[in-house]
């Protein structure tokens, strides 16, 4: 589908994952497992078997193996806890939107599409970056695969849906992965696939798995008025970041 044809159709709902998709954090999420194991003392060596697994693991999974692994005399949710801690910080200070980002969901909530985040990340994390970055109250809500597992399973597009009133067939779903576009494609939503430079290689698979695709979403608002961005920070929002099924 062209994006010309996808904006004219006028998407009713939609759901965004966050890293990767809105904002240029993979960087950080891609060294994060080494860099906590390192300051635990794990050898290069000793921690490349649970490296090769953590993509599409939740924090608390990840967090349940490393424990497992390496025999450590701590809880999975004290782990969690540290790994979610060096991220935050990330969240609080550098993590930026991807270019174009601002512009377009005001475009969307020009064309009155109603949408909300399905991420990985902790909900502490979602709310403190996307208010931070002046964009939390484009969302009427935000759910995390801490609550609801993995995103090789459907249930956080469900949940989705469900806080939406809306069948899946009428929700557009934008990830950068390409085992999330799959999952969601899967479970009837259409899909957007958004280009990152920490998927890339995922891309020509991507590009057929996706109903519509963007590289950039500055381009993809090309041909529509995108609103020029004001810079006005959010007064808040996201305020549901919690399990609700």
């Amino acid at each position: 589908m062209s994006e010309n044809r996808f904006w004219q159709m006028r998407p009713a709902f939609a759901i965004f994952d966050m890293d990767g998709t809105l904002v240029n954090s993979m960087e950080y999420w891609m060294r994060l497992g080494a860099e906590y194991l390192k300051s635990k003392g794990v050898s290069d060596a000793a921690a490349a078997p649970v490296l090769a697994v953590l993509e599409k693991q939740t924090i608390s999974e990840s967090s349940a193996l490393m424990v497992k692994t390496y025999g450590w005399q701590r809880s999975p949710k004290q782990v969690a806890d540290e790994i979610n801690g060096l991220m935050q910080e990330h969240y609080r200070r550098d993590v930026q939107l991807k270019s174009g980002v601002k512009e377009y969901l005001r475009r969307l909530h020009e064309t009155g599409t109603r949408c909300c985040v399905a991420s990985a990340s902790a909900p502490d994390n979602v709310r403190i970056c996307l208010t931070r970055l002046g964009v939390a109250d484009d969302f009427e809500f935000a759910l995390s695969s801490e609550d609801y597992g993995s995103k090789a399973e459907p249930d956080i597009y469900f949940a989705c849906a469900k806080r939406f009133g809306a069948q899946p067939g009428a929700i557009w779903v934008y990830e950068d992965a390409l085992y999330a576009v799959k999952t969601a494609e899967k479970a009837g939503f259409h899909t957007v696939g958004v280009l990152d430079r920490w998927t890339k290689e995922k891309w020509p698979e991507i590009r057929e798995a996706a109903d519509v695709l963007t590289e950039d979403f500055q381009n993809f608002c090309a041909g529509t008025r995108c609103p020029e961005s004001t810079g006005e920070a959010a007064s808040g929002g996201l305020d549901s970041l919690h399990k609700r099924k």
